[in-house]
C-alpha cells in the first residue's frame, strides 16, 4: 500500500506551516533546481568567482600555530635592552596615558612596576634592523631569514575569550564564520577524501584556556565548512570505525538509504543544510580510509623524525601535530589550524614560557625546514602567533628570576614565512617599554580608534587576517555571503591587505 511508504508517510505528518512554507518555494524552487550541479552541490553555496580566485594567489594553503593564552612577545621577539636599567621602577603614566588594563591588575598595591625579560637575545643579520630572537626559541632562530616578524600586531580585545574569537572570526561576539570556514567556502578542496580545514590541539602543561569548537566552526554558514578536529588519543577522528558487525557494504547501503531520505526532505523544505548533511556523511565515509593512512608515519624516515624531535613519535605532541601538519598539506587539505594552549602566564612566566617554548620550538622550525627542502614552503603559508601579547609591568610579586604578565592588547608579536610573505623581514616597532606601537622615530602611533583607516607600521588583526586571503587569492572585500539580508565579510567593514610585508 502506497501510504505505508516512509516517505508517503512522512508527507501525509505534513503541518500546515510546512505546507504553505513548502507552496511558497513554488517556481523558485524549481527554478534553483536547473542551477545545481550533479554531484548536488547548491549554487546558493557557490561563491560569485566561481572558476577562478579573484585574483593570482601566492598561496595554496596556510598552516597557522596558534599560541592561546597570548605569548609574551617582550621574553621572545620584541628586545627592550634599556628596560634593564629600569629595574622595578613605575610605568611612566604619559606610556599607559589611561589606558584599559585588567581587573587583574588595575588595583594591585605594587603598581605597574617594570619587568625585563631574563633572558638573552640574538640578533639575526636579515636586514638593516635584524631580527632579535630569544634563546627560548634556538630552533625557530635557525629559520630566521625565512621569517617576516610582525612587532605591530594589535586588536581590541583585552580578554581571552572575545580575543581568541575576535582573531579567529573576525568578530568579539560568536556566531560568525572562522577563517577556515571562509577559505573552504571560498576555495573548497584539492583532496575530495580529506576535509579542506583540519584541527588539531597539541598537548600542554598548562592548558588553562578552554578552546570551543565554534573557533573552527561555520557560524551562519553551511556546516559542511567547518573544520575536522583530528584527536591524538582514540580514533582521529570520532566514530571512524564501523561498529562491530558493520561492513563497509553495509554501511554504504545505509548511507544510500539515508541520503534517499535526506533527498526527500530536502525537496519538501530546500534547507541548504541538509545538502551539507548529505555531503558530510560523505566525507565521512571516505574518511574511513583516508585518515587511517594520513595518521600513520611508519612510512616517514629517520632523517624526518630527527628534524622534528624525538618528540614527533608521540601522538598529541606540538612537533607531532606539525609533522601531520606537513602530511596534510601533501594531501591538499587547505587550511591546517594547530591549537596550543598554555600561554596565559599571569604568574611564573619563566617557568610557563621555558616549558611551552620547549614544546613548540623544535616542530616550528622543523615544519618551516620540511616545507621547504620539500619545495612547498613557496606556496604554503605558516602562521605563528596568540590572540595578543603581555605586559611590561608584572603582575603579582617581581624578583628579577620570576615574574608574571598581564594581557596586552595594544601591540604583540605575529610571524609569518612562505606563501608570498617577503622572508628575513620585520615589520614595525614598539616604544622602548614594548607597550605602544611606534614610528619610526620612536614616537608612540595609536592606531586603534581609527581601526577603519590603516595606519603604517601597525597590522591590525582584520589587516593580518585581509593579508592571508590575499596570499590566497581572494579579496576580503568581495569574498561574501549573504545572512539574513546582509553581505557578510571575515573582516567586517574594515581590514586592509600588507602590501609592504608581500614577497
Amino acid at each position: 500500500m502506497e501510504s505505508s511508504h516512509p516517505l508517503r508517510e512522512a508527507e501525509l505528518m505534513m503541518t500546515r506551516r510546512q505546507l504553505f512554507g513548502r507552496s511558497a518555494l513554488g517556481l523558485g524552487t524549481l527554478a534553483l533546481s536547473d542551477l545545481f550541479s550533479p554531484s548536488g552541490m547548491a549554487s546558493q553555496e557557490t561563491p560569485p568567482w566561481v572558476g577562478g580566485t579573484h585574483h593570482r594567489a601566492k598561496a595554496k594553503r596556510v598552516i597557522y600555530l596558534f599560541m592561546s593564552g597570548g605569548p609574551s612577545h617582550l621574553d621572545l621577539w620584541d628586545y627592550k635592552p634599556k628596560l634593564k636599567e629600569q629595574y622595578n621602577q613605575q610605568l611612566p603614566d604619559h606610556v599607559r596615558s589611561g589606558q584599559r588594563v585588567t581587573g587583574m591588575t588595575a588595583n594591585q598595591k605594587s603598581g605597574f612596576p617594570l619587568a625585563p625579560s631574563k633572558y638573552a637575545f640574538t640578533r639575526h643579520e636579515n636586514n638593516d634592523r635584524g631580527l632579535w630572537v630569544s634563546e627560548l626559541l634556538p630552533h625557530t632562530a635557525t629559520v630566521a631569514k625565512e621569517l617576516c616578524v610582525v612587532h605591530s600586531t594589535y586588536t581590541e580585545a583585552i580578554n581571552h575569550d572575545p580575543a581568541i574569537t575576535y582573531i579567529q572570526t573576525g568578530s568579539q561576539v560568536p556566531g560568525r564564520p572562522s577563517l577556515g570556514a571562509w577559505l573552504s567556502y571560498g576555495l573548497g578542496t584539492l583532496n575530495e577524501d580529506l576535509p579542506s580545514y583540519v584541527v588539531m590541539h597539541a598537548r600542554s602543561k598548562y592548558p588553562e584556556q578552554s578552546l570551543f569548537a565554534r573557533l573552527w566552526g561555520t557560524g551562519f554558514m553551511p556546516s559542511d565548512h567547518q573544520g575536522i578536529l583530528l584527536r591524538s588519543q582514540g580514533d582521529p577522528v570520532l566514530y571512524l570505525n564501523n561498529p562491530g558487525g558493520i561492513s563497509s557494504a553495509d554501511r554504504r547501503r545505509q548511507l544510500d538509504a539515508l541520503s534517499a531520505l535526506n533527498q526527500n526532505q530536502y525537496q519538501q523544505f530546500g534547507d541548504p543544510e541538509i545538502l551539507s548533511r548529505i555531503r558530510q556523511h560523505e566525507m565521512a565515509y571516505r574518511m574511513q580510509s583516508s585518515v587511517p593512512e594520513l595518521m600513520d608515519l611508519s612510512d616517514e624516515s629517520e632523517d624526518t623524525f630527527n628534524l622534528y624531535g624525538e618528540d614527533a613519535r608521540e601522538p598529541g605532541t606540538f612537533a607531532a601535530c606539525c609533522l601531520n601538519a606537513r602530511r596534510l598539506a601533501e594531501r591538499g587539505v587547505r587550511n591546517i589550524q594547530i591549537f596550543h594552549r598554555g600561554w596565559d602566564a599571569h604568574g611564573n612566566l619563566p617557568a610557563e614560557h621555558e616549558s611551552q617554548c620547549k614544546d613548540i620550538d623544535q616542530g616550528s622550525a622543523a615544519l618551516i625546514k620540511d616545507l621547504k627542502q620539500r619545495g612547498m614552503l613557496e606556496d604554503t603559508l605558516v602562521i605563528w602567533g596568540g590572540e595578543f601579547g603581555r605586559t611590561v609591568y608584572c603582575q603579582g610579586g617581581l624578583s628579577a628570576e620570576n615574574y608574571g604578565r598581564d594581557h596586552h592588547p595594544r601591540c604583540f608579536t605575529v610571524w609569518m614565512a612562505g606563501g608570498g610573505i617577503r622572508p628575513g623581514i620585520t615589520y614595525g616597532r614598539t616604544d622602548d617599554y614594548g607597550y605602544n606601537i611606534a614610528d619610526a622615530d620612536g614616537n608612540p602611533l595609536n592606531p586603534q580608534p581609527s581601526k577603519d583607516r590603516w595606519t603604517a607600521g601597525a597590522m591590525h588583526i582584520h589587516d593580518l587576517n585581509a593579508t592571508i586571503l590575499h596570499l590566497l587569492g581572494m579579496d576580503h572585500k568581495r569574498l561574501t555571503y549573504r545572512y539574513q539580508g546582509r553581505d557578510f565579510r571575515l573582516t567586517d567593514v574594515h581590514g586592509h591587505v600588507m602590501h609592504d610585508l608581500l614577497a
